[in-house]
């Protein structure tokens, strides 16, 4: 069985709108980080202190059959086709460990998906 990463940054606002999205598109779960960014544009400064924008790194292990469909649900809910919105990205993962107690679901999920 083969899994890939998908990350995704996005704004705390839209964030449970993003993984409710990724989830009806076939993710099973979600890890959300949140962090600080900066673009292309400086920082804002207040008083000499810096104003970086605060986002959520949505982490999401799936299944390589379903990375296609979860993008789209990201790309669509995430709003990315406007500047500054967010960005998602899959990363290849070589090794998993810790979801031995769902891998009997996974390969009928697998196995029907093929039928």
């Amino acid at each position: 069985m083969r899994f890939k990463l998908i990350l995704s940054s996005v704004k705390p606002t839209i964030t449970d709108k993003v993984v409710d999205s990724a989830k009806a598109a076939g993710a099973t779960g979600a890890t959300i980080i949140p962090a600080r960014g900066t673009g292309i544009r400086e920082a804002k400064t207040f008083f000499g202190l810096s104003l970086e924008a605060q986002t959520d790194i949505i982490m999401l292990l799936v299944e390589e059959h379903v990375v296609a469909k979860i993008m789209e649900s990201i790309k669509i809910a995430g709003e990315f086709h406007k500047p500054g919105t967010g960005i998602a990205f899959v990363l290849p993962v070589e090794q998993v460990t810790g979801l031995e107690n769902q891998m009997e679901r996974f390969k009928e999920e697998v196995r029907d998906s093929y039928l």
